[in-house]
């Protein structure tokens, strides 16, 4: 096996990286939004969490707590499937470089990552979808 790299093959899977870096930077923006969102909750939970028993007035307001654990908890399950989105982006761009440098094919293994992380980044982007049509739907409740 000749280890010396074919240029040609190099070039052409760094025109391929293009699409699979881009999705790796829209899934990290993507998790920073979420993360956002996931303190901001938190950050009500603990203010909530605050709120003395004796306080008449606003003790009411705790009654939501399971609901914000609950918007957590979606939001965490989108965090995990977009973290291993982003895994499967990074790998499908190392394996790449890799079977380009060894001048072995590498079509069928980037197409099965390549469909499993946009598939984990869908099953991310629904579980947002459901967080955020939850936290609208409560906002109903509070003013």
């Amino acid at each position: 096996m000749d280890l010396v790299p074919d240029a040609g093959q190099i070039s052409q899977m760094m025109s391929q990286s293009v699409g699979p870096a881009f999705i790796l930077g829209a899934v990290a923006a993507f998790i920073a939004v979420i993360l956002n969102r996931m303190q901001m909750i938190i950050d009500r939970i603990r203010s909530l969490n605050e709120i003395a028993d004796n306080d008449v007035a606003r003790a009411h307001l705790k009654s939501d707590i399971p609901r914000l654990r609950q918007r957590a908890k979606l939001l965490n399950s989108s965090t995990y499937l977009a973290l291993i989105s982003a895994l499967c982006t990074s790998l499908l761009l190392v394996l790449g470089f890799a079977t380009a440098f060894l001048k072995l094919r590498h079509e069928y293994g980037a197409g099965i990552l390549f469909a499993l992380a946009i598939g984990l980044l869908g099953g991310s982007v629904f579980r947002f979808a459901q967080e955020v049509k939850m936290g609208l739907s409560e906002a109903d409740h509070f003013r």
